[in-house]
């Protein structure tokens, strides 16, 4: 499977790996990209010796945060303009309408909760420049968001990686239990939504 994450980083190798983590942090076309599973499967590649830890450490959080930056200010020269872009096969209103509601709840830490919810990472910083959220607020909240997200998924891959042994075995199911943990709270938001009109007054 061509976004399978173990595919992936045998494939396009450690620069690949900074590119996708990039693209997904902030182009929004770049909302497919496994970005939580990638990050877990690169710290288990560095338990192996595969890949050097201290360098996709830094590298994924380069990337992670200058992707949001590019996003940031693609948002705020241009972001209005994806409001009225008609769907295609990439592309959905839902997508923005989802990060847009994560956006209103959580305000500007949204920039640090949305690395862990797939889609809403991608758009957030998108939002955050069309809202013109200040510079600063956004670029403090993105660089703690992306070292939680970047250095802190790939080092749960590592150190499961060094705890358990063959756990490159248990690949599968431990992707398919990161995807679930991402998917659950848009599960829950539209969980949320759905009840809602229930509680009004009949």
């Amino acid at each position: 499977m061509f976004l399978d994450p173990q595919n992936l980083i045998i494939t396009f190798g450690t620069i690949g790996l900074f590119l996708i983590v990039f693209a997904e942090s902030g182009l929004f076309f770049g909302f497919f990209l496994p970005g939580d599973s990638l990050l877990f499967t690169a710290g288990l590649f560095a338990a192996d010796g595969i890949l050097n830890l201290p360098l996709i450490l830094i590298g994924c959080f380069i990337a992670a945060v200058t992707g949001d930056q590019v996003g940031y200010w693609f948002g705020k020269r241009v972001g209005p303009a994806l409001f009225r872009r008609p769907d295609s096969r990439l592309f959905r209103q839902e997508y923005v309408e989802r990060a847009q509601g994560f956006f209103s709840r959580h305000g500007a830490k949204t920039i640090v909760l949305a690395r862990f919810v797939p889609i809403v990472r991608t758009f957030a910083p998108i939002l955050a420049g069309v809202g013109r959220m200040p510079y600063r607020t956004f670029l403090s909240f993105n660089v703690i968001g992306g070292l939680l997200w970047a250095v802190g998924v790939t080092l749960l891959g590592f150190w499961l990686g060094n705890l358990i042994p063959d756990i490159d075995r248990y690949l599968l199911p431990i992707i398919a239990v990161i995807i679930a943990l991402s998917v659950l709270p848009m599960a829950f938001e539209w969980w949320r939504r759905r009840r809602e009109p229930a509680k009004q007054p009949s």
